[in-house]
C-alpha cells in the first residue's frame, strides 16, 4: 500500500515548482509503450522450421529456461508482464510470429495473425508489425531488398507488402494505428567494392513497398537503420543517411535504434533535430554494451534524457515508443518488466521536470543556475509519485513485491 503521506508531501513539492502531479499522472497513463514479442522467445519464432537459419546480425544470448516455444505460451508470458507495467501497452509483432507453420513469407495474411488480434482485444492492448528479412534461405547472401537478383528482391518486396496489409489489418481491427517498422540486415562482411548500386536497387525495392497508401489512423509505416550486423560489419546498405533521407523524401517516419550508432552516439541528442524534418517517429529504445547488444533497459541517463527530449518539446503524439532488446540470460517475463517499467519511470521523470524553470536560466544566459537546476532535479522526489501511479493501476511499486 503506497504511504499517502509521501505522495501527498512530493505533490506539494511539486506544486511550489508549477507541476501538477495529477496532470502529470494523467498523461503519462496514456503514453502507449510497445512491447516486442522477442524478448519472450530470444527471437525463434513460430516458423516449420524456427531456429534453424541464422543470420541478419540476430543473437541472444544465455539458457536461461523458460522461453516460449509457440504462440500460445508467448502470450500466456506477455500477460504475465502486462499485469506488473502501468499505463496503455501495445505489443510489437514480427511477422515469424503468427499461425505461420506452414506459410511462405511471401504468402502471409491477416488470417494468419488473426488469433493475435483476437488476443489483444480481450486485453486491451493495440498491435504492431515488422516483416522479418532475416533466418531465411533467401536471406543466405546478407542481401534482401538490394539484392541483385531480381527474382530475390521481388520475394522480399512481396513480403513486405503483404506485412503493410497486416499492419494496417490490426490497425482497422484495434482503433489504433499499427506501426509498421521496415528493417532490413542488408549488406558485406567486408569492403564493398560498390556501394552505391545495392542502395540504388533497395530504394527501388522501397518504392514497390510503400507504392500502396493505407490510412494513417490504421498503419504508420517507418523505416529503421543499422551500422553493422554480425557477419555484415563493413557496409550496411539501409544507413541512417540513408534513410534518413528516404524517410524525408518519401513522407514516412523515422526510426531510431538506441543500439544502432557508433558507440559516442546517442538517440536523445537525434530526436530534436529529426523532429523539424520528419512528422513522426519511431524509437526503439534498448541498451547497447560496447556494440549494438540489446541489454534490457535500465533508468540510466541515457533513458532519461530520451523522454526529456520527447516531453520538453511537446512530441508525445509524433513519437512512438518501442521497446527492443533480447536477453536470454535471465527470466524473460521479468526482463520486458524491468524495462518497460523503467520506459515508464522515465517519461514520468520528464513529465515532472521544471523545464520552464531551465529555459529561463538558459535564455538569461544564466548557466550557472542552469547547472544547479539539473542537478537538483535529480533528487525531487519522483519515488513517490511513482508508487502512487502504481497503486492506483493496480500493479506493484516494486517487482520485488511481485
Amino acid at each position: 500500500m503506497n504511504d499517502m503521506k509521501a505522495y501527498e508531501l512530493a505533490k506539494e513539492r511539486y506544486a511550489a515548482l508549477g507541476i501538477d502531479t495529477e496532470v502529470v499522472l494523467g498523461k503519462l497513463h496514456g503514453v502507449p509503450v510497445s512491447l516486442h514479442c522477442w524478448q519472450g522467445d530470444d527471437g525463434v519464432g513460430f516458423e516449420s522450421n524456427a531456429g534453424s537459419i541464422s543470420g541478419g546480425g540476430i543473437l541472444s544470448t544465455g539458457n536461461h529456461p523458460g522461453r516460449a516455444r509457440n504462440a500460445e505460451e508467448l502470450r500466456a508470458h506477455l500477460e504475465k508482464a502486462l499485469s506488473q507495467i502501468p499505463g496503455a501497452m501495445k505489443v510489437n509483432l514480427h511477422a515469424i510470429y503468427g499461425d505461420v507453420a506452414a506459410v511462405e513469407r511471401n504468402a502471409i495474411e491477416a488470417k494468419h495473425f488473426s488469433a493475435w488480434v483476437d488476443w489483444a482485444k480481450s486485453n486491451k492492448v493495440g498491435l504492431d508489425f515488422n516483416p522479418t528479412l532475416y533466418a531465411h534461405e533467401k536471406a543466405a547472401d546478407g542481401l534482401t531488398l538490394a539484392h541483385p537478383d531480381k527474382a530475390i528482391r521481388a520475394f522480399w518486396t512481396e513480403h513486405c507488402i503483404r506485412a503493410r496489409q497486416i499492419s494496417a489489418y490490426f490497425g482497422r481491427e484495434m482503433g489504433m494505428p499499427s506501426v509498421m517498422n521496415l528493417w532490413i540486415a542488408d549488406g558485406f562482411k567486408d569492403i564493398p567494392a560498390d556501394r552505391m548500386t545495392p542502395r540504388m536497387r533497395l530504394m527501388e525495392s522501397l518504392d514497390a513497398v510503400f507504392a500502396e497508401k493505407f490510412d494513417p489512423t490504421h498503419n504508420i509505416d517507418t523505416v529503421e537503420s543499422k551500422l553493422f550486423g554480425i557477419g555484415l560489419e563493413s557496409y550496411t546498405v539501409g544507413s541512417h543517411e540513408f534513410y534518413m533521407g528516404y524517410a524525408m523524401r518519401r513522407g514516412l517516419a523515422l526510426c531510431m535504434d538506441a543500439g544502432h550508432y557508433h558507440p559516442t552516439e546517442v538517440i536523445s541528442s537525434k530526436i530534436s533535430a529529426i523532429a523539424l524534418f520528419v512528422e513522426k517517429m519511431l524509437l526503439h529504445v534498448s541498451r547497447p554494451v560496447r556494440w549494438d547488444s540489446d541489454h534490457v533497459v535500465i533508468l540510466d541517463e541515457e533513458l532519461i534524457a530520451i523522454a526529456q527530449e520527447i516531453v520538453r518539446h511537446d512530441l508525445l503524439s509524433r513519437v512512438h515508443i518501442g521497446l527492443d532488446y533480447f536477453d536470454g540470460s535471465i527470466d524473460r517475463v521479468a526482463a520486458w518488466s524491468i524495462g518497460a517499467r523503467n520506459m515508464r519511470k522515465a517519461l514520468l521523470i520528464a513529465l515532472l521536470e521544471p523545464y520552464a524553470m531551465l529555459q529561463e536560466a538558459e535564455l538569461a544566459f544564466d548557466f550557472t543556475k542552469r547547472l544547479m537546476l539539473h542537478e537538483e532535479i535529480k533528487m525531487l522526489p519522483w519515488q513517490a509519485v511513482w508508487e502512487e501511479y502504481c497503486e492506483r493501476a493496480e500493479v506493484p511499486a516494486s517487482l520485488l513485491q511481485a
